[in-house]
């Protein structure tokens, strides 16, 4: 067995009864630094044999001068290196607490990542197992995802190399990463089997919430789940952060917590709907985790958390309104079509399902609740959610003599994260108020819009309602009382 090839055995073991293991014959010796040179002999102009990286183990067979001989187990390759460029540590149970020590450090020391897991296996493998608590996990899974952020994120060319050869020595330990392709980029996440062993232990609430976010995050959720897959994730999702104790919290990380479940709740809420559940109590507990955020204790980091959180509860939050009952002037009404399809058709007093004045249909959910007419009759705007954090606006207006149907998406690419509202009619023909808010190109846009309903483009906008005079004496009521984008 490997020298240090503890976590797989430590999780199957169960730590209250763990014992360290036997100790190894000769010492053990932890590379500090990247880069160093692995070399045939105990001198500086010998041949590199090999590269090795920080974090590599290595068995210490013997000493020349200031070189050690060492054998690396996970390259299967002996040779010398400088007795400066490693540190020697000690597996006996006494000396654990000095690797713990060393653990705190490298934990919060970004760019010491591999680092950092070597020393907290040594630690696993030296400390008796009742000495073991969630503190050693927490380091590990908070220095793996921040591994696995670095990997994901760097545009350097010069740190491509060092990355790698990290990421080898973290797998060597057991340390899964994984890579997920999302639209064609490529993210590195960290399965987070630490953070889950933090969750069942005996942990403080910052350790929990630690572990809950990171095994929350969005990013990392895998596109390929299907639907009922995905449902059930979300579903463990909310109740991992369910079971994190605010009390004693900073308020900072309560918000945290606060935002990741209003969009949890914001995603199931909508996969209910899909499936023809009950959706109302979902989206309800969204708008209610995410009314909970404190706007004024959020750190400047937090704020585009905060954006994404409140767009996707803006998606969703139709869920949470009752149906209504269609009236007798302008209005839709809704019919399955083919296996997934709804379609839409537009009825008046006049015209009834069997001559609509318009009809499409969309694999999109409807929110028939959503549909506002003008009081001439000339227009009716309503929502239509093709995918969770994605809502449209469609808009039935007569152009001439004709109805036509066109729909107005949250931005005008990358359909990821956003939304467009009706939030009131200009009195006339040609003027509707609309709220936008979503991500284009990594940038949140939040404003209040004038559309001409001939052109569909933007006359005016602003970022706060109150500069549109329009919006000041033509918002519609309902749209104030019910929407998220009104905000600090």
């Amino acid at each position: 067995m490997k020298a240090l090839m503890w976590i797989p055995l430590l999780l199957g073991m169960g730590l209250a009864h763990a014992e360290p293991a036997p100790q190894p014959a000769n010492p053990l010796a932890i590379v500090t630094q990247d880069g160093v040179a692995l070399r045939a002999q105990a001198r500086h102009s010998a041949t590199p044999q090999a590269v090795l990286w920080q974090g590599e183990n290595l068995e210490v067979r013997g000493r020349t001068l200031d070189y050690l001989q060492v054998y690396d187990h996970r390259i299967e390759r002996a040779g010398f290196v400088r007795a400066s460029e490693v540190r020697i540590v000690s597996m006996r149970p006494e000396d654990a607490p000095e690797l713990l020590a060393v653990v705190r450090f490298l934990r919060d020391m970004p760019g010491s990542e591999a680092l950092g897991v070597a020393y907290t296996a040594a630690y696993l493998k030296a400390a008796p197992g009742k000495a073991i608590d969630a503190e050693p996990f927490d380091a590990l899974g908070v220095m793996a995802g921040r591994l696995a952020e670095r990997a994901s994120t760097n545009r350097s060319k010069s740190q491509e190399q060092s990355l790698s050869g990290q990421l080898e020595v973290v797998a060597d330990y057991g340390v899964a990463i994984r890579s997920i392709d999302r639209n064609g980029r490529m993210r590195l996440c960290y399965d987070g089997d630490a953070f889950r062993r933090v969750m069942a232990l005996d942990a403080t609430a910052m350790q929990k919430a630690t572990a809950a976010l990171a095994l929350t995050d969005p990013a990392c959720v895998d596109p390929s789940l299907r639907p009922i897959q995905l449902t059930a994730f979300d579903t463990w999702r909310a109740d991992l952060l369910a079971r994190v104790p605010r009390e004693g919290l900073p308020r900072y990380v309560q918000n945290r917590l606060h935002m990741r479940a209003a969009s949890v709740w914001s995603a199931i809420a909508f996969e209910h709907t899909r499936s023809h559940e009950p959706a109302q109590q979902a989206a309800s507990r969204a708008i209610d985790e995410l009314a909970a955020v404190d706007t004024h204790t959020l750190v400047e980091n937090d704020r585009d958390d905060y954006d994404d959180a409140v767009i996707r509860v803006g998606a969703s939050r139709w869920a949470a309104e009752p149906l209504l009952k269609a009236g007798t002037g302008l209005h839709i009404v809704t019919a399955a079509g083919r296996p997934g399809e709804t379609c839409i058709e537009l009825l008046d007093s006049k015209h009834d399902e069997k001559t609509p004045l318009a009809q499409r249909c969309t694999y999109g959910t409807v929110w028939t609740s959503s549909a506002r007419a003008n009081a001439h009759g000339t227009a009716l705007a309503m929502a239509v959610q093709p995918m969770t954090s994605w809502r449209e606006l469609w808009l039935f207006h007569v152009v001439g003599k004709q109805w036509v149907i066109d729909v107005l998406p949250p931005a005008d690419d990358d359909p990821q994260l956003g939304y467009l509202e009706f939030a009131g009619w200009v009195p006339g023909d040609r003027l509707m108020l609309a709220a936008r808010e979503a991500r284009v190109n990594g940038r949140f846009i939040h404003r209040f819009e004038i559309v001409d309903m001939v052109t569909l483009e933007t006359t005016r906008q602003a970022d706060k309602p109150s500069s549109l005079s329009p919006f000041y004496r033509y918002q519609d009521a309902i749209w104030r009382s019910q929407t998220v984008s009104l905000r600090d």
